[in-house]
């Protein structure tokens, strides 16, 4: 009898439990939520709190993102930051500044900029006007978007493409880390990127 329950158990409450909070974690499926399969990177080095040695630079809350290390900082104090690693944008795309979040935004919808649509169409692709938020959206769970630019710091639903330089300029993240990092940043905070 008690194999029986155990059985229910792992079967039925198990997976309402996993797909209850999949919305919230970026997992897209039950065996990614139950078992934490997904993630498609290797050799990337994963989310952790480092001590920044450029913290004294910046105040705590800001975002600095690293081109070349495919990496983005969130300082914090005392000399410390998270670092997570990022997708950048791809030769052409590659951009550098200084601005603030001016939005925050989750599972957002996405309207492809009229050059992107034109590339896509002169690439044989489709892409819509627009996209609803979800978990095939190109924005993933979360977006911050940046002042004075068409560029957003947001989630993907292509882990594949962490640590590489493959966007049209937009910072990507794992879903996971996109989530963790809008629970952090406050509209207003300054975000530089650096080449």
């Amino acid at each position: 009898m008690w194999r029986v329950l155990l059985m229910v158990m792992l079967v039925v409450v198990a997976p309402v439990g996993a797909m209850a909070t999949a919305r919230e974690s970026g997992c897209t499926s039950l065996f990614g939520c139950l078992f934490g399969a997904g993630s498609r990177t290797t050799g990337v080095r994963p989310r952790e709190t480092i001590a920044y040695p450029d913290a004294a630079k910046y105040q705590p809350g800001a975002i600095v993102v690293s081109t070349p290390e495919r990496r983005l900082y969130f300082v914090l104090p005392g000399g410390k930051a998270i670092s997570y690693p990022v997708g950048v944008g791809k030769q052409g795309f590659a951009w550098s500044g200084t601005s603030k979040v001016v939005r925050k935004a989750k599972w957002p919808s996405w309207s492809p900029p009229r050059e992107m649509i034109a590339r896509a169409n002169a690439n044989g692709r489709f892409l819509p006007n627009e996209l609803d938020g979800g978990p095939n959206n190109p924005l993933g769970a979360r977006a911050l978007y940046i002042g004075g630019t068409l560029y957003r710091i947001h989630g993907t639903n292509e882990d594949e493409s962490i640590g590489h330089a493959v966007s049209s300029g937009c910072i990507r993240m794992r879903n996971a880390d996109v989530i963790d990092l809008y629970k952090r940043v406050e509209i207003g905070a300054p975000v530089y990127v650096f080449q």
